[in-house]
């Protein structure tokens, strides 16, 4: 009888019948006319999307990507009941602090590829030995490499204790946490929960402020314009939140049937990155690490594991945890807890809402750019940003 504990070795091989029927969907796509508009005010760009499937069918290779995750220590493991995907690199260095970091959606392992190196060996990368991490990045339930869960209740407080479960089953006493995006969910929780070993949580997403404005200072010029960001998210940038908290299942038929369907739905997130990620692709001005084949990296992964579907589900389950949740107080954050608030974000958070919702916060640092997907699009960048911030646990 196979041990639920083993961590067993991962490495991916798609079969190339997956790839050519990648291909063939792709060229049998059916348009819908152009915008009406000439902003992203009805959604993403037919110029865009069509550049996109172009270079997606012609131009991009899935193998060198599959090369970049296969060269890392990959692994899986079952917590729960669930196989969990994780890549798991130990620092060469001495001392190396443990850090576990937990993507968003429309996100997955493969924007954390380029922060590797800088937080594992940041001598190599312009920083000093004692600056370095053991670094573990799981994979969330159903995104990715990460089995889909066969029941509900997968929401952000369960994901918490399995990633407690997993660093103690790496033989952790002593860690920090990171998320954005989900997994800023999840680190919240984590940080609330507060596992034995546990020792501060960052983050870069005040998902807290997005979800209510309550209680939260609106005197200052820097806390009103966070609130009218934070309207007009609510008001004319959340409908893939809306739809996946509400009906998952009925955009997945579309998600797993049509690649350009899977691709215009993850393109379609926040505004800064929507224009960043365009004009990769119709204007030929990556910003920095987004590149074109770097999206595609990412959107490719989920049209092959086919979980497309199931990664929407999560904000569904995100949605029923608050809602059973709801009248009940939160555990109080006792934690320290560090924030870098990146200019391109949905909404920039003002460190007086950081303080608010968090009692102990031992750093908070305004980055010069970048946006809701830092690690991705800023790895030097988001890597300086978490040296920084854990330097006081070490």
């Amino acid at each position: 009888m196979p041990d639920e504990t083993e961590i067993r070795p991962f490495r991916l091989d798609v079969p190339d019948e997956a790839i050519a029927d990648l291909g063939q969907r792709i060229a049998a796509t059916r348009w819908p006319s152009r915008e009406l508009v000439a902003d992203r005010s009805q959604g993403v760009q037919l110029a865009t999307i069509q550049e996109l499937a172009r270079h997606w069918a012609s131009d991009y290779d899935w193998r060198a990507c599959e090369a970049r995750l296969n060269a890392l220590p990959q692994f899986t493991t079952e917590i729960d009941g669930l196989r969990i995907h994780f890549i798991h690199v130990k620092s060469r260095h001495e001392n190396a602090l443990p850090l576990i970091i937990t993507h968003g959606w429309p996100g997955s392992v493969i924007e954390m590829l380029e922060v590797v190196g800088p937080l594992t060996d940041p001598t190599a990368h312009g920083g000093q030995a004692s600056d370095a991490f053991d670094l573990v990045l799981p994979s969330l339930p159903g995104y990715g490499l990460s089995a889909e869960p066969a029941e509900v209740g997968w929401d952000p407080g369960r994901i918490a204790r399995a990633w407690a479960v997993l660093m103690r089953r790496l033989g952790y006493t002593r860690y920090v946490a990171q998320g954005g995006d989900q997994g800023a969910a999840v680190t919240d929780e984590m940080g609330r929960q507060a596992p034995d070993g546990l020792a501060g949580i960052h983050l870069n997403f005040l998902r807290e402020a997005l979800g209510s404005v309550s209680g939260l200072p609106t005197d200052s010029e820097e806390e009103r314009a966070a609130l009218a960001a934070i309207s007009t998210f609510r008001t004319s940038g959340s409908g893939y939140f809306l739809e996946q908290a509400t009906r998952p299942q009925t955009i997945g038929y579309a998600l797993l049937d049509s690649p350009v369907a899977l691709a215009a739905w993850m393109l379609d997130h926040d505004t800064d990155s929507y224009y960043k990620i365009s004009r990769a692709f119709v204007g030929s001005q990556p910003a920095d690490n987004l590149t074109r084949d770097h999206i595609l990296d990412n959107i490719t992964l989920y049209w092959l594991t086919g979980t497309g579907a199931s990664a929407a589900r999560s904000y569904w389950e995100g949605g029923r945890a608050q809602a059973l949740a709801a009248g009940q107080p939160r555990p109080e954050m006792k934690l320290p807890v560090g924030f870098t608030m990146f200019p391109g974000e949905i909404f920039r958070a003002p460190r007086s809402w950081v303080e608010k919702v968090y009692s102990h916060v031992i750093y908070f640092h305004e980055a010069d750019r970048g946006g809701h997907f830092a690690a991705w699009e800023e790895p030097q960048l988001f890597s300086g940003e978490l040296r920084a911030s854990f330097r006081p646990l070490r």
